[in-house]
């Protein structure tokens, strides 16, 4: 293992497929920086903090051997400028499939521009979960759908609180 590594994204909620790559990446990297991002533009399920909170929470139940190698953190602005304060030397990103290749690879390119020292590893998310993401999980749990094998059990039991409180 080398290195520190950063996992950026809005994880509203975070899947099995998330939890997928971190467990990978934290196969490679000797340490994981799971950064939650506050979008302005995106209208997110809870704030960051509380995706934060759930995140930590589902990597301690659901990841134990690394959970300690995980570091959760929010933040806002540029993927780039969270791994250079985090003292990371690559970005991780998961491909579900194809079609997210080409939004990721331009993605990539871009921060290379931005920040060449950082590179962006990218890890396929294993085929049990390529159909995951997590609009699809707010969408069948928001028509009072059974989320419970798309997710880690943290997520399950706060969106059974969430349709409960409708």
């Amino acid at each position: 293992m080398t290195g520190r590594a950063v996992y950026p994204g809005s994880f509203d909620p975070i899947t099995l497929g998330h939890l997928d790559v971190i467990e990978r990446a934290a196969g490679v990297f000797e340490r994981v920086v799971v950064g939650v991002l506050v979008n302005p533009r995106k209208s997110p399920m809870s704030d960051a903090l509380a995706r934060a909170e759930v995140i930590r929470e589902a990597v301690g139940e659901t990841l134990p051997g690394v959970a300690e190698r995980v570091d959760v953190v929010t933040f806002d602005g540029l993927t780039v400028d969270l791994a250079a304060r985090s003292g990371a030397g690559s970005i991780v990103r998961g491909l579900r499939a194809v079609s997210d290749f080409e939004a990721e690879m331009q993605m990539a390119h871009t921060n290379r521009k931005l920040a060449p020292a950082i590179d962006t590893i990218f890890f396929m998310t294993a085929l049990e979960h390529a159909y995951l993401s997590s609009s699809l999980v707010k969408e069948i749990s928001g028509f009072g759908g059974d989320v419970s094998l798309m997710v880690p059990p943290a997520v399950a039991r706060r969106l059974r609180g969430a349709t409960i409180a409708r």
